[in-house]
């Protein structure tokens, strides 16, 4: 039987969603030059990689989190929250590039992004198989059952189905926020591993959102507003008449899910909103008009160019992981389009540099 939650959309989730939609709007239009909006994006990263492993209780604080990711800075006897953090840090690199990559979402996709998360900061992973076991989660105290997840043989099924209900609702239209926030629930209702189950269902929120459009320039973080007041956050995903999956969890009506995560959305996205503004405002020059010119691949090469005076097209296929051959294709119609030019012509290492045009962009 296909996955079909039941919810209402109240009169407090079309506000939430309309407060959403205002501020997705705002920021869009901001004028934020590249350098500014790296920087505030950089931001974000590390404050979702700080508070979603703050959440599973690493110790580390955002100070720490941020010399550990752009330091490599160690602290002795947090070797373990350390690897959380820079498997967490992966996993958000890895998730940008899939929604670079225009993809749907899919089942290999969130196998791929739990693997980073379990893979203690090394890039490459493979796509981790869901549990072939029972779990339960635990109070931390009394070691009471909390909640019984469904049987390792249906999570398989169970996997699909939301996924399939993902792709399905995309098309009627289903407002963004509520796919990501039903998709974040049934996630952790599955629980399809042992362990990591919380970190890869807020990457996969974060993903739904991100590839519907609603990114707001890579700047917010729900993880923040989770973190803020924990027992808010269980409580919501609490729901159900038994622990057990099978006793109730499985046929709950989640709309008190619904409208905690539409509220945080709406906020996380306002706060958002108002840094975009003191940004915009910090004297950066309106360059609005000549980034509306590029499609969001060319937004996300403008992050190579500040690095690197040129790029290979090996750069390319690695930003966006796609193959070689695709990559020296998306160059040669840059080329064409006046965004890069051809810095070196050589065959086996030809290098590309940014356009006059769009070089004072990053200047």
């Amino acid at each position: 039987m296909p996955f079909t939650p039941k919810f209402t959309i109240t009169a407090k989730v079309a506000s939430d969603l309309m407060r959403i939609e205002a501020a997705k709007s705002a920021v869009q239009h901001l004028p934020i030059t590249p350098s500014v909006l790296s920087s505030l994006r950089e931001t974000a990263r590390i404050l979702s990689t700080h508070y979603s492993t703050m959440i599973e209780g690493n110790r580390l604080t955002q100070k720490q989190v941020s010399t550990v990711i752009e330091d490599k800075q160690h602290f002795p006897g947090r070797e373990r929250d350390e690897k959380e953090v820079l498997g967490y840090y992966a996993a958000l690199e890895k998730l940008e590039q899939l929604v670079a990559s225009g993809s749907a979402v899919t089942e290999s996709q969130i196998q791929m992004l739990h693997a980073l998360v379990m893979a203690e900061g090394r890039k490459k992973a493979k796509p981790t198989p869901y549990r072939d076991g029972q779990n339960v989660i635990r109070d931390s105290r009394s070691r009471g059952i909390i909640y019984m997840p469904p049987e390792a043989k249906d999570v398989p099924q169970l996997m699909h189905e939301m996924v399939a209900w993902i792709a399905r609702t995309e098309r009627k239209e289903l407002p963004c926020p509520i796919r990501a926030a039903i998709a974040h629930y049934q996630f952790a209702t599955i629980h399809p591993y042992y362990d990591g189950n919380g970190r890869t269902a807020r990457l996969l929120t974060t993903l739904v959102l991100h590839s519907g459009g609603y990114d707001l320039k890579g700047l917010y973080s729900l993880e923040e507003y989770y973190a803020r007041n924990l027992g808010a956050y269980y409580e919501a995903l609490t729901i159900g008449p038994s622990h057990n999956y099978y006793g109730g969890r499985a046929k709950a009506n989640i709309t008190k899910w619904v409208e905690y995560f539409c509220g945080g959305a709406a906020e996380s996205f306002e706060a958002v909103q108002q840094r975009a503004v003191e940004a915009a405002g910090r004297g950066a020059s309106d360059r609005s008009p000549l980034l509306r010119r590029l499609d969001p691949r060319q937004r996300k090469a403008l992050e190579l160019f500040r690095e690197s005076v040129t790029m290979t097209s090996s750069d390319v296929a690695g930003l966006f992981s796609i193959s070689e051959r695709a990559a020296r294709n998306m160059l040669t119609a840059w080329v064409a389009g006046g965004f890069v030019v051809v810095a070196d012509p050589a065959r086996k290492t030809r290098r590309y540099g940014l356009s006059s045009d769009f070089q004072s962009a990053i200047d």
